[in-house]
């Protein structure tokens, strides 16, 4: 990282971050070799001190088949969008928190496991618990992405 004094190192400010955060973007590679991107909603856990995120969406789609091609994903999220402008100085510039990271996408199958990462979702978008409907579980496909590097970083200029 070139600004080491934007930084985020701290696992739990990282987590902060993502707290902020309402889609996540993952980066697949597509047939011709070029990122394919796609905002998504999420959901994660911590298990055994490594991010997992999880995903959801139709049963069928061309983001299965470049999975299925290749799992290997980057992922990025940003919060905190603030507009700086000093007009003295002719200076402007975003405020910003960020975290980005690549990982590995498999497909959540079991059932157990599939009911929890759609309960973690729906959790992170309702202040209270959310029980979604059992019946959806068969028509939604669950994938995740077990995050194997991440950085983050947080701009801030004070007004």
């Amino acid at each position: 990282m070139r600004r080491k004094d934007r930084e985020i190192t701290s696992f739990d400010e990282q987590l902060k971050i993502i707290d902020q955060c309402d889609v996540v973007r993952l980066g697949l590679v597509d047939d011709e070799g070029y990122p394919y991107i796609l905002p998504l909603n999420f959901g994660y856990e911590v298990v055994d001190n490594q991010l997992v995120l999880y995903f959801h969406g139709a049963l069928e789609g061309y983001k299965y088949q470049l999975i299925d091609k290749n799992n290997k994903a980057s992922f990025e999220m940003d919060t905190d969008h603030d507009l700086y402008s000093d007009r003295e100085k002719g200076y402007c510039t975003m405020n910003y928190s960020s975290v980005m990271g690549k990982g590995i996408v498999e497909y959540v199958t079991d059932s157990e496991e599939k009911f929890r990462a759609l309960t973690v979702m729906t959790d992170k978008y309702h202040v209270e618990h959310f029980e979604f409907n059992p019946k959806a579980i068969p028509r939604t496909r669950v994938f995740k992405l077990t995050v194997t590097s991440m950085t983050a970083k947080h701009k801030t200029m004070k007004k």
